[in-house]
């Protein structure tokens, strides 16, 4: 049996696939798994064994005609809603082609019959969340492991992976151990929090006494300096197994609403996540940290100096409490 699996988008939306990758392989042990990723998430499953054959979809390539090259395969899943995995995974003609969308998303919800024969419909949408305080979304991993059920996978194997081996351990064995890290992601500067706000914060979660690191993302390189310049530690560059094995050794991860999260659950780290203002009952839900211990925190609507300290109280008080 030939299996195809697809997800071309996010590092941490691939890290959330892990499961229901994991699940696809209990499920079908002797079966031949093919992933095709895109070259900037495929670091995620590089050493993950869960899968026989690793692909890159190459840029510029059209997903429809690169799916073609995959037409002796038995069942075929697109583990992203997007139009590219979408595309890829009907090229396929495999027997079996699953795939899903979102309930209001009527036009897809049209043409991924065109790609697909099987299709899931989810609930995740900002406009119900906001409307139906009482709809409950399922977290992406779940949905994820009811997806590749659909396609016939009947073990769940519920947990995130990410493979982490001693050398990327000695990467940052140098650094203190069971450390506070804080990751400086795009929206710590935007919308609901400022730079001037997120330098008082580190300060605040440093004087909780205990070593506190920063990593970096690499749009944020700009954001370092006045960090470095305020005394603390920023880890700029790293290598992704690198950062992983940084995430392994905290001892709670702060974040905004990005990949790092994802990591943090990967390596059964304690998280807080602050999520943006607008849609959070539906991020909150969907995009939580997982299996984790963890606490969420909602972004200021504005960034005023009333609401930007009632914001860093409220980390530092759920970062207090993840650590008692």
């Amino acid at each position: 049996m030939n299996i195809l699996l697809s997800r071309t988008d996010r590092i941490g939306d691939l890290i959330l696939s892990t499961p229901a990758i994991a699940s696809v392989r209990a499920s079908f042990p002797g079966a031949h798994v093919t992933m095709v990723t895109s070259p900037y998430n495929r670091v995620v499953m590089e050493r993950n064994d869960d899968v026989d054959e690793l692909v890159d979809l190459p840029r510029g390539v059209k997903p429809g005609t690169f799916g073609g090259r995959f037409a002796n395969y038995d069942l075929a899943i697109a583990l992203a809603p997007r139009a590219a995995d979408l595309q890829l995974v009907g090229a396929s003609r495999a027997r079996v082609r699953v795939g899903y969308t979102y309930q209001r998303r009527w036009l897809a919800r049209i043409t991924a019959r065109a790609y697909l024969n099987r299709v899931m419909v989810s609930v995740a949408d900002p406009d119900l969340c906001d409307r139906d305080p009482s709809l409950v979304v399922p977290h992406e991993v779940d949905q994820l492991l009811d997806l590749v059920a659909l396609g016939g996978a009947t073990t769940r194997v519920p947990l995130l992976r990410l493979d982490v081996t001693d050398e990327d351990r000695a990467q940052v064995a140098h650094l203190p151990p069971a450390p506070l890290v804080v990751h400086l992601g795009q929206r710590w500067f935007t919308s609901g929090s400022t730079l001037a706000s997120t330098l008082r914060l580190v300060d605040e979660l440093r004087a909780l006494g205990h070593p506190l690191l920063l990593s970096c993302a690499a749009e944020c390189d700009d954001f370092a300096e006045p960090f470095e310049r305020a005394g603390h530690t920023v880890l700029r560059s790293l290598a992704f197994h690198a950062w992983v094995a940084l995430f392994e050794r905290a001892r709670c991860v702060i974040t905004v609403d990005t990949g790092a999260t994802h990591v943090a659950s990967a390596m059964r780290r304690p998280t807080l996540v602050a999520f943006e203002h607008r849609y959070f009952r539906l991020n909150s839900q969907e995009w939580a940290p997982y299996g984790v211990p963890s606490m969420l925190v909602r972004k200021p609507e504005r960034d005023d100096d009333a609401a930007l300290a009632q914001f860093r109280a409220e980390i530092v008080h759920g970062v207090d409490a993840l650590l008692r």
